[in-house]
C-alpha cells in the first residue's frame, strides 16, 4: 500500500478523506510544507499539499531527495509551486474544480454581509440593542455587477446575480460568447467595468497578466461607493492601495476571502498573537471591511470532491497510466 504524506491537515481533511480512502497509507501532519518539515515525508512516494504550503525549489529537492514522485494538490490553484524546479522531478496532480457552487455563493454572501451590515446587526442584537440607525444598504435588483473571469465559478456567481435581477458586465481574456448570449451579460473592457460597476468580484487564476488587477489604477475608475469581493487569489488585490482607497473613501467596501500574505496567518488560531502585519489589522479593524480565512470552499460536497479527485488523481498515477487527467506542468 503505497504512503502518502498529508501536510497542514486540519480534521475537515481527516474526516473526508478518511472516509473515501480505501486504497492509501495516509499519514496526517498537522505541519505546513516546508524545508524544516520536509523530512516527515520518509518513505512517501507521493505529498500530498494545500494552497498555502512552501513548494520552492529547497522543498521540492528535499522531497525528490526522499523518493517523493507525486506532488498531489488538494486545490485548484500551483502559484506557490515552483513549476520550473519541478520540471521533470516531480509529477503535479491538482483538483481543477470541486464546487464552483461552493465559491460563488460565498462571494455572494460577502456582498449581502457587507451591504445589509449584518455583521453589525449580529453584534448589536447580542447585546439587545435593537436599533436599526447606520444599518441602511441599497437593493441589489437594477445594479450592475462586474465579473472579472468567467469560468466556472464566475458563470455561477453571474447566475446568482441575474437572479437578483442584476445587470452584469464581465471581463475576460477568453470570452465564452455563447454563456454571455445564454446567460444574458456583457463582455467589456477593464476600464468601462471597472467605472461602471456597483459590485467587482474577481473569479479568475493569478498569473502574470492578472497579478495587482486592483491597483491604484483601477481603484481610481471605480465609483466610490463601489464593493470590491475577492474570493479567488489574494495577489489579484495590491492590499497596500486597497487600503488606502477605503481609508479615503473612493470606494464603498471590501469582503475578501484571501489575502496576499495570508501564508502564516490564515487556517490558525492567532487569537493570542499580535499580528505583525499591518496592512491586514488595519483592513480587519475597519467597518466596511469582511475577511473570511480562506473559507469560500468549505462545504461539505467541495470536501467530498476534493478527496475523491485527489484519491482518484493518485489512483492514476500509481497505476502506472502514461497520461493525467489532472497534471500540472510547467509553461501550461
Amino acid at each position: 500500500m503505497e504512503r502518502i504524506a498529508f501536510f497542514d491537515t486540519k480534521p475537515y481533511d481527516r474526516e473526508h478523506f478518511d472516509k473515501i480512502n480505501k486504497s492509501f497509507d495516509i499519514h496526517y501532519f498537522e505541519d505546513k510544507l516546508s524545508p524544516e518539515t520536509a523530512a516527515l515525508a520518509d518513505g512517501c512516494r507521493a505529498v500530498c499539499a494545500f494552497v498555502n504550503d512552501c513548494l520552492d525549489s529547497r522543498v521540492i529537492g528535499e522531497l525528490t531527495k526522499r523518493g517523493v514522485k507525486l506532488l498531489l494538490m488538494r486545490c485548484a490553484g500551483y502559484n506557490n509551486i515552483d513549476l520550473k524546479y519541478a520540471s521533470g522531478k516531480l509529477t503535479i496532480l491538482r483538483v481543477p474544480a470541486y464546487s464552483p457552487y461552493a465559491v460563488a455563493e460565498h462571494a455572494m454572501a460577502l456582498i449581502l454581509l457587507l451591504n445589509r451590515k449584518i455583521h453589525k446587526s449580529y453584534l448589536r442584537t447580542r447585546d439587545y440593542n435593537f436599533s436599526i440607525n447606520g444599518l441602511t444598504g441599497f437593493d441589489l435588483h437594477g445594479k450592475t455587477a462586474g465579473v472579472i473571469g468567467t469560468g466556472k465559478i464566475g458563470q455561477v456567481f453571474i447566475d446568482i446575480c441575474k437572479g437578483f435581477g442584476m445587470r452584469v458586465l464581465a471581463y475576460d481574456p477568453f470570452p465564452n460568447e455563447k454563456a454571455a448570449l445564454e446567460k444574458g451579460f456583457e463582455y467589456t473592457d477593464k476600464d468601462r467595468l471597472f467605472s461602471e460597476s456597483d459590485i467587482i468580484s474577481l473569479h479568475c487564476p493569478l498569473t502574470k497578466d492578472t497579478r495587482y488587477i486592483i491597483d491604484e489604477d483601477s481603484l481610481r475608475k471605480m465609483k466610490h461607493t463601489a464593493y470590491i469581493v475577492n474570493t479567488s487569489r489574494g495577489k489579484l488585490i495590491d492590499s497596500e492601495s486597497l487600503l488606502r482607497a477605503l481609508r479615503e473613501k473612493r470606494i464603498g467596501a471590501a469582503g475578501l476571502d484571501v489575502y496576499e500574505e495570508e501564508t502564516d496567518v490564515f487556517y490558525e488560531d492567532r487569537s493570542g498573537d499580535i499580528i505583525d502585519d499591518e496592512t491586514l489589522s488595519l483592513l480587519i479593524s475597519m467597518p466596511n471591511v469582511i475577511i473570511t480565512s480562506h473559507q469560500a470552499f468549505l462545504t461539505e460536497e467541495a470536501l467530498n470532491a476534493i478527496a475523491q479527485v485527489t484519491l482518484s488523481n493518485a489512483e492514476e498515477f500509481f497505476s502506472g497510466a502514461e497520461k493525467f487527467t489532472n497534471e500540472v506542468v510547467y509553461g501550461m
